[in-house]
């Protein structure tokens, strides 16, 4: 047994992160200035993208963008039943209608052949998920869009480092937009970006980022004197802060180094529960690269003898953090309500959602955290946990 608890999604913090907050303080400049800019800077640089907008979630970046589709009301946008809430409710705030397309069942990503389902005369953008760090098969999901003329968003809070087939994730769409969260491979304690190839579009998701303020309202109080602004549109509150900006620079500069971590991490898992009942992950798809964010196993009760749900509080009582990630859309009462959403019309994801543990992996790991989470695994599931 653990001498202390493993906390789920741990992020690393160094020195170098520690040494720019203290440096923030130190300068007074706290909020939005010159550090989320070198970092809109920076991880656009990263990614091989023109144009960067950093806000202060993935949830923002999903909201801005459907804004900048100019949905209206009736419009519809195909989403995934696999996905965090923030997916669904961003086309929610924009004034659009959500619709569910259910998942391939080896991927968990969105299955193209269910999105060409849900294709209404009302459908107006497709919002995919590369879940967990995997790519969408976004071949098929293109082709879909170009013949029905659908804008793309591409929710890549789990995929900063995920390419597809030579084409970064985030670049294959219209819109990208990436999380930061305190969980996440690259970590500023809450924060998201934006990314684009057209600038009008990301000039017009950083003006409705801060109050719909003119372009650079931001800098209005620096050393280059006092600038006038003018509100150009209802926007919102949705800016990132320089203190966060501070941990992204030199969090994204070990993006690398933290990937091959975790990659080692999430190979030891495959190895030591290949002969378990458990399902595990299918290997990343040729010409792609996984960003080994979630490593989920399956647990079924009928072959493991234990049921996710008992195997939950088991693993905690081990000192071992979980997650899950995620119950299926439509088991949520919201949206069943408000939306009619029945869990019996996408089995592939209510099937994962009532089964996936996620287990912890994080660059932060010691061989020792991983010994114990494999332990914590295979005494529950062989009995002796």
């Amino acid at each position: 047994m653990r001498d202390t608890f493993l906390v789920f999604g741990q992020p690393l913090i160094e020195q170098a992160e520690m040494d720019e907050v203290l440096d923030s303080m130190k300068r007074a400049w706290i909020g939005t200035g010159p550090k989320v800019h070198q970092f809109e800077k920076d991880f656009a640089a990263y990614k091989g993208m023109p144009y960067a907008a950093a806000v202060n979630s993935c949830t923002a970046a999903l909201q801005l963008s459907c804004l900048a589709l100019d949905l209206a009301r009736g419009d519809e946008v195909i989403t995934t039943a696999m996905t965090f809430c923030a997916s669904v409710n961003a086309i929610i705030h924009s004034g659009a209608t959500p619709v569910l397309a259910d998942v391939d069942p080896v991927t968990q990503n969105i299955d193209p052949a269910d999105i060409e389902r849900r294709i209404t005369p009302r459908t107006k953008a497709l919002l995919v998920v590369h879940f967990a760090g995997r790519a969408c098969d976004m071949d098929p999901i293109m082709d879909i869009a170009r013949r029905h003329n659908l804008a793309v968003i591409e929710d890549c809070a789990h995929a900063i480092e995920t390419t597809y087939k030579g084409r970064q994730a985030g670049d294959i769409g219209d819109i990208g937009c990436f999380s930061f969260y305190a969980t996440k491979n690259v970590v500023t304690g809450e924060g998201g970006m934006i990314l684009s190839r057209d600038k009008a579009k990301i000039d017009r998701m950083k003006i409705m980022g801060l109050h719909g303020m003119s372009a650079d309202a931001w800098a209005r109080f620096s050393d280059s004197g006092y600038k006038h602004y003018y509100v150009v549109d209802h926007g919102f509150k949705y800016n990132m802060m320089d203190m966060q900006a501070a941990l992204g620079i030199h969090q994204l500069k070990r993006v690398e180094d933290y990937w091959k971590r975790r990659e080692a991490v999430w190979q030891r898992y495959m190895q030591a529960f290949a002969d378990l009942p458990v399902g595990l992950p299918a290997a990343p798809e040729p010409d792609t690269r996984h960003a080994y964010h979630l490593f989920a196993i399956r647990v079924n009760e009928a072959r493991c003898g234990v049921s996710r749900d008992a195997m939950l509080p088991m693993m905690t009582a081990r000192k071992i953090g979980v997650g899950v990630h995620y119950l299926a859309i439509p088991e949520h009462p919201y949206y069943q309500k408000n939306y009619g959403w029945n869990p019996d019309d996408y089995p592939n994801a209510v099937t994962y959602g009532r089964e996936t543990i996620s287990l912890p992996l994080s660059p932060k790991l010691s061989e020792q955290d991983v010994d114990d989470v494999i332990e914590a695994v295979r005494d529950i599931v062989t009995g002796k946990g």
